[in-house]
């Protein structure tokens, strides 16, 4: 078992606090991110990139008089079968590091970050994910109510930002259509334990986010090294696949 985490699977609602904790781990130092949290340098595979790519693309076929691919011209997604073809993106994105590099998780801790919704969001998401990535994961689920989510979305967009990780944000009947409902607590009670998923028994860790701490640095600080600690045990007692 190495020192560090190989792979992070980062989750929660929009606007629940992803970014800015990304940001802060970025802003670590090596030593110092490797110390408080189990994490070498880290690369980033969050599938807004795609989801933003897919609203590129079709604007651009209907620009040109083409049926739109993917989406309706107001940004609804056609078939919901797209949040999974974004999962398998990720896969892709995930196995293509580790043909170019076997020994990629020596020097490197991968981020998969993605939000989800509806009455199976997360369990439909996570049984997309590829065998590699599911064997070596732990989870860190970000906690805040659909309200709270709802009030952080709109504080965050700047409309000169729109297409950014930190500055994007959804008109609130996306927001209900799509994440007012969500399962986490359903297959994941209480704020550690291991989510079985195609018999690997991956461990997950909650980081409560409400009140919000992801507005100040030290409390975000404190409040990561709590979640990555307790996610570290939960690793460490990981069962046998079964």
């Amino acid at each position: 078992m190495r020192d560090h985490f190989e792979n992070i699977i980062l989750i929660g609602r929009p606007a629940a606090g992803k970014s800015e904790t990304i940001d802060y781990l970025k802003k670590a130092g090596d030593e110092d991110r490797r110390k408080r949290f189990h994490m070498m340098p880290f690369e980033e595979l969050d599938d807004f990139l795609y989801v933003w790519e897919t609203f590129e693309i079709d604007d651009i076929l209907s620009r040109h008089g083409k049926e739109r691919a993917f989406t309706t011209p107001d940004y609804f997604f056609k078939d919901p079968f797209i949040w999974n073809l974004y999962i398998e993106r990720i896969n892709l994105e995930y196995r293509k590091r580790l043909a170019r590099d076997p020994g990629y998780h020596d020097k490197h801790t991968a981020m998969i970050e993605f939000a989800r919704g509806g009455e199976n969001g997360f369990s439909e998401a996570f049984s997309y994910l590829h065998d590699d990535i599911l064997a070596h994961a732990g989870i860190v689920y970000i906690k805040v109510s659909y309200e709270e989510s709802c009030r952080k979305n709109r504080r965050r967009f700047k409309p000169d930002q729109a297409d950014s990780i930190l500055h994007h944000s959804l008109p609130d009947e996306k927001m209900e259509y799509y994440y007012k409902t969500n399962d986490w607590d359903r297959i994941a009670p209480g704020t550690e334990g291991f989510i079985q998923i195609r018999g690997h028994q991956v461990p997950y860790a909650v980081f409560q986010n409400e009140p919000e701490q992801t507005d100040d640095p030290v409390k975000l600080g404190r409040a990561l090294e709590d979640t990555f600690a307790r996610l570290w045990a939960q690793l460490k007692q990981k069962p046998a696949v079964v």
